[in-house]
């Protein structure tokens, strides 16, 4: 009798990763797990900063050092790097692996000027007499904001892998769920920067 190989459910290719009953890969679903828990912990920090926002008696104040102009611009370079995220995958969906790599490496640039931009504000705060120890605001500004950066950071890092494996030419369309992940982490990292920023610098205390 002729033995009749079993066909895929769903139109789901034989080599493509398991799935969970939520119709996602394993993989994706414990990136959301991590995403859904990291809002959490940024969620805490958030309201302790809001907690004690404008308790401090010491100065320097918020209003003595901000500059609202200089990190709006860096704000929006991080935002314009979701764009270039998503024109990522488009490429590596398409197999345009030369898009890939430009659109990773931008990614991460603009990223890397995101991060130069608070190393910059931090310098002039320090300068300025705001410290993590000078009082409560310094202390919840600088572990939220140098948080949310070595979020940003470790998120590079990320994105500098991925472009050497494209470089290398081991990053293939059949590998698209890789910077899709990536792309979720980056995504996640940039709306968090807009809660911080309207929390932190927008809304008046």
């Amino acid at each position: 009798m002729q033995e009749v190989t079993p066909r895929p459910l769903h139109g789901t290719p034989a080599h493509a990763p398991p799935v969970t009953a939520s119709g996602v890969t394993n993989t994706k679903l414990a990136m959301w797990l991590f995403l859904s828990s990291d809002a959490l912990f940024f969620g805490a920090f958030i309201s302790a900063y809001l907690l004690y926002r404008g308790r401090s008696q010491d100065p320097p104040f918020a209003e003595d050092v901000y500059n609202i102009p200089f990190t709006s611009v860096t704000s929006f370079i991080l935002l314009m790097s979701s764009l270039t995220m998503v024109l990522a995958l488009a490429a590596i969906q398409r197999g345009d692996y030369r898009r890939l790599r430009i659109w990773l490496l931008a990614t991460a640039l603009f990223g890397s000027t995101f991060i130069a931009g608070q190393v910059f504000e931090f310098t002039e705060f320090y300068r300025e007499g705001l410290t993590p120890s000078s009082n409560l605001f310094g202390s919840t500004f600088f572990v939220l904001t140098g948080l949310h950066g070595a979020h940003v950071t470790a998120g590079i890092i990320w994105l500098l892998s991925l472009w050497g494996l494209a470089a290398q030419g081991r990053l293939t369309s059949a590998d698209s769920e890789k910077v899709e992940i990536a792309g979720l982490y980056w995504h996640f990292v940039d709306v968090v920067w807009i809660v911080i920023f309207t929390v932190v610098y927008l809304i008046p205390r």
